[in-house]
């Protein structure tokens, strides 16, 4: 047994044909077939139930796709990490990213890591967290980075960064004259100008509200806008409040044109996440990227 082969069927698998992994592998279909039977005359067993219709895993193969999916992972982590001494890397890195991510956060950051990783090539798609999954599901993207925990059930989550949301109100609110302590029932009370619905930013702010025991159907949404920009924009112009990350609102703030307000029995903490199909192995620019964003939490 070898890792090449380990890898070869686990592309079978994954791919459902010999055919299919032989062009994602740029390899010959005999070449393919031979590699998966040597791999089965050392376990001495089936591995793959063959027939004219379709082809479907033994018990054994059932077995053995989680061992090879890990010995890939592992290779992969591997080879990621000692690159990182010699900066050699190369690759195309294919990723969305909601709009607070993709528009605040990842820019401050690419430059570096294109300094570090010169021969990484990004291709970065700025969306909401539904397009991103729907991208994702279609093979589109490699992986996505959000900015709140979903569910699917092809796919899996890894935080990777941390962050988190505030009141923001314009300069010439009542509340941003208040030196008082400020409560969430009380902000409630007022118009707010909201993200749209998809969004990973309402998406964390409805559920904190849910969680301190208000229904997020009874905010006054004066304007539900489909851009962060947007949103900055028509609390300048006093249409509304609203919750941003701290991330999207520094400019604004240190120009004056905004306050940032703590509301004192309310924290919208979040993290922000990697998503990827759960049967889907990262290209190693993506492990490398991954680690960078993670390192530059600590």
């Amino acid at each position: 047994m070898n890792f090449h082969q380990l890898h070869i069927f686990y592309t079978v698998a994954e791919r459902g044909s010999f055919s299919a992994a032989a062009q994602a592998l740029h390899m010959s279909q005999p070449a393919v077939t031979m590699q998966v039977q040597a791999l089965e005359e050392y376990f001495g067993t089936k591995l793959l139930n063959r027939s004219t219709k379709r082809m479907e895993l033994s018990e054994a193969g059932m077995t053995l796709l989680p061992f090879a999916r890990r010995s890939l992972e592992l290779s992969q982590e591997t080879d990621a990490a000692m690159a990182a001494f010699s900066n050699k890397l190369q690759g195309r890195l294919q990723l969305g990213a909601s709009l607070t991510i993709g528009e605040y956060v990842l820019p401050r950051l690419l430059g570096p890591f294109g300094r570090e990783y010169p021969d990484i090539s990004i291709m970065l798609k700025v969306m909401n967290t539904t397009q991103i999954l729907e991208e994702i599901a279609s093979h589109q993207l490699n992986f996505g980075l959000i900015e709140a925990p979903v569910e699917h059930p092809d796919m899996v989550l890894d935080a990777v960064m941390e962050d988190e949301l505030k009141l923001i109100v314009p300069s010439g609110h009542p509340l941003a004259a208040r030196e008082d302590k400020i409560y969430l029932e009380e902000v409630l009370a007022y118009p707010f100008v909201l993200r749209e619905k998809g969004s990973g930013t309402r998406q964390v702010m409805e559920d904190v509200l849910l969680e301190r025991g208000f229904d997020p159907g009874s905010i006054q949404t004066v304007m539900e806008l489909g851009s962060t920009g947007a949103v900055k924009s028509a609390v300048e112009e006093d249409l509304g409040i609203t919750m941003l990350s701290i991330s999207t609102v520094k400019h604004e703030t240190a120009l004056g044109l905004v306050k940032m307000i703590d509301i004192a029995d309310a924290s919208f903490k979040r993290n922000f996440y990697s998503i990827q199909l759960r049967s889907a192995l990262l290209p190693m620019s993506a492990i490398t990227f991954l680690s960078y964003l993670r390192e530059r939490q600590r």
